[in-house]
């Protein structure tokens, strides 16, 4: 234990959800800490595309906390730990599992109750106790900033390339977009030997994704037919992984530019005009494809991808778009939804 634990903490909260501008400041009681938890300061947090959903009442699940405390990823330093702790003392720097009690293994419905910034108060705080089993050890060359980062883009980039069916040396892996996904997929895919096509509607994205080791890029606002464009870059065959970010506005294109038996990791809807229902189904039997929807990923999992980062840290280094700071949540919030960032919108929490 330590002699000296805060008292209090200032979080952000939704008296009311509808839109993220209704964000506002609280500071209430840290209750007293359990004797199996750890009390974390908190540095730093990412936004996810889903902290725009919750805001907005579009997010598709029911539970959500009431006076919710939002975002699901940070990273923070230990300050207290818990009577019955061992694996953590004050000083350590760690990451929360986006899923708290998801340790290995399948997901289930009772773990993914405990998901955080949703069924469970989230990380946009000064300071919030977790199960000491859910944390994580921050790699040593990563900043608190690069290290929030991690918990939901980069581990469900990491469960869809390195799960059931691991991406190897050879496989060519499509992202779409340039978002923290994709750009966390493009990364491992690079540091595993993979060749990756990146799409995206903007050539200076695109730019950025060649500078990450991309291969081939397209631009699909001039390349419309891109899925054509993917089959051609390869030669016929199709890619053997597709990170699908867009959903119901591009998945019967992923479904064309995917090889047969490949795998198309189901991560996100953020694509309109949704298409016929009995065109997906005719092709995925007729090419034996495998959809599989990925739910972020295990403790067990972030701590093997934390081991890959430190392997290629020159591949794999998160990418920051811009960094806000706590009394600019709001900002960061429009910044992520305008769609100008590529990479992952941060917030710092605390500078000392």
């Amino acid at each position: 234990m330590t002699a000296q634990i805060p008292t209090a903490t200032r979080s952000y909260y939704f008296p009311t959800r509808g839109s993220y501008k209704n964000l506002a400041l609280q500071t209430t009681p840290i209750p007293a800490l359990r004797s199996t938890s750890v009390l974390v300061k908190v540095r730093a947090v990412s936004l996810q595309y889903r902290d725009l959903l919750v805001a907005s009442n579009r997010y598709g699940i029911s539970g959500i906390k009431e006076n919710l405390v939002p975002c699901s990823d940070m990273a923070g330093e230990v300050v207290a730990t818990g009577s019955d702790v061992t694996r953590w003392k004050v000083g350590d720097r760690v990451c929360a599992n986006f899923t708290t009690d998801h340790l290995d293994g399948d997901i289930t419905a009772e773990i993914f109750d405990t998901s955080l910034g949703a069924a469970l108060h989230g990380v946009l705080t000064e300071y919030r106790d977790f199960p000491d089993y859910c944390l994580v050890r921050i790699p040593e060359h990563l900043s608190y900033e690069e290290a929030s980062t991690l918990p939901c883009a980069a581990l469900t980039a990491y469960n869809a390339l390195l799960g059931p069916k691991p991406v190897k040396a050879g496989d060519t892996v499509l992202v779409l977009g340039t978002g923290g996904v994709s750009i966390s997929g493009l990364q491992f895919a690079i540091a595993s030997g993979a060749t990756v096509i990146a799409t995206s509607s903007s050539d200076a994205k695109l730019a950025i994704a060649k500078k990450l080791g991309a291969a081939h890029t397209i631009n699909y606002n001039t390349t419309p037919d891109w899925d054509k464009e993917v089959v051609r870059l390869t030669e016929g065959r199709g890619v053997d992984h597709i990170l699908e970010v867009g959903g119901p506005g591009t998945l019967e294109k992923s479904i064309a530019a995917v090889r047969y038996a490949g795998y198309i990791h189901i991560i996100g809807f953020v694509a309109k005009n949704p298409a016929p229902l009995t065109n997906i189904i005719g092709s995925c039997i007729g090419k034996a494809i495998i959809l599989r929807g990925i739910l972020i990923g295990s403790v067990a999992q972030f701590e093997s991808m934390n081991r890959l980062i430190c392997a290629r840290p020159e591949l794999t280094r998160p990418v920051i778009d811009k960094v806000f700071k706590f009394d600019e949540a709001i900002d960061a919030y429009a910044y992520l939804e305008s769609q100008k960032h590529v990479g992952k919108v941060v917030i710092r929490v605390a500078t000392v």
